[in-house]
């Protein structure tokens, strides 16, 4: 006598309801991976590294899992889910970038995916990037300085994932780039300095792992040059981007005699630093020292004196990125290979109260 279990139909049924109880989540779990990444290799995508890709299979193959349309649906959303890997020392442009990263990833109804960078060495910026691509993004927005890591740029395409990176100093055809002409703007803020009749002018460097820090320094020594003016190396002074690099750097030139009559730091941050070591050593601004910055950040209009700085509109260049690497996604999507652009924002000089006239003695 056999039982219903018995039966070859009902073998057959019970197999059927075993196979059908294994889920995408199943297999996501079983390779450590995300759905979404589950849903890629499932769906023949090639932006998926082979180790993934390997684990995934083989968790297919372990639960004897069959792709369904709820799964293959995911792939439908995966132009919409966008990576942004960062890790900047200034909280203000973070904050504003975000801003508009945000704002226009909500118009254009994508899925924005946050990872941070914790440390700049090549292994955490790996480690960093990799688990964006698990994560099963169709694109990665970089801004500074992540922009110019060869790590990340070299994983990402490796991967077969687009990227815009913002705020590069030069087009690196390994990225579409959106970005200023630093050396213009710096250029442009000498030429001020120097027409308020500042001779003997300070410079604080920006870091010196990003290209857009080396094009300002070029712009700065370009219009002293074309002044007849020589660069004082004690004056040009290394920076990170960080208040505190401005701390240290102005202390530095402040102990200089002559001390400068002006100070121009390759961004905000450090020239708000600048600003509060002259209030330090009760030095007027700009009576006694004109301080000019670089960004236009919010810190340059909540300190006092509020900053003569250069505007770069970085919401409207996070904004750009977005619907920059959103039109790559498209375009790959329906078969097409967009080559990398280089998309150049226009810059502004905001003159405000921390920068004027030569002080005569």
């Amino acid at each position: 006598m056999t039982t219903s279990e018995d039966s070859p139909k009902a073998s057959q049924k019970s197999g059927r309801k075993n196979r059908g109880a294994v889920t995408i989540h199943d297999v996501a779990k079983r390779a450590g991976v995300s759905p979404m990444t589950v849903s890629r290799v499932v769906n023949g995508e090639k932006n998926v590294r082979p180790v993934t890709r390997a684990a995934v299979m083989s968790a297919v193959k372990d639960l004897n899992y069959a792709p369904n349309l709820a799964a293959r649906s995911l792939a439908g959303a995966e132009g919409a889910r966008i990576g942004l890997l960062y890790s900047n020392p200034s909280a203000a442009y973070l904050s504003e970038f975000l801003v508009g990263t945000l704002d226009e990833s909500s118009r254009k109804s994508a899925q924005i995916v946050l990872e941070k960078c914790t440390t700049t060495s090549a292994a955490a910026e790996r480690a960093a990037v990799l688990k964006l691509i698990d994560g099963g993004v169709a694109g990665v927005i970089l801004p500074p300085p992540m922009c110019e890591s060869d790590e990340v740029l070299a994983e990402l395409k490796k991967a077969g994932l687009p990227s815009v990176a913002v705020a590069t100093g030069r087009f690196n055809a390994e990225a579409s780039c959106v970005r200023i002409n630093d050396y213009a703007a710096a250029y442009e803020m000498t030429n001020y300095l120097l027409e308020l009749g500042h001779r003997r002018i300070g410079f604080i460097r920006g870091h010196p792992n990003l290209s857009a820090s080396a094009e300002r320094a070029r712009g700065f020594e370009a219009a002293m040059r074309e002044a007849g003016i020589p660069i004082d190396k004690s004056l040009v002074v290394q920076g990170y981007f960080s208040y505190r690099s401005g701390l240290d750097a102005a202390e530095h030139l402040l102990s200089r005699r002559p001390a400068p009559t002006a100070i121009f730091a390759s961004n905000d941050d450090m020239a708000a630093a600048a600003v509060s070591v002259a209030h330090r050593k009760s030095l007027d601004v700009p009576e006694d020292l004109s301080v000019v910055g670089f960004d236009d950040t919010a810190i340059a209009a909540t300190i006092w004196p509020e900053l003569t700085t250069i505007h770069q509109p970085i919401a409207a260049m996070a904004e750009i990125a977005i619907d920059l690497i959103i039109r790559i996604i498209r375009s790959r999507k329906g078969g097409g290979d967009p080559k990398p652009v280089d998309h150049l924002v226009t810059y502004s000089l905001v003159k405000r109260q921390s920068a004027g006239p030569l002080k005569v003695s």
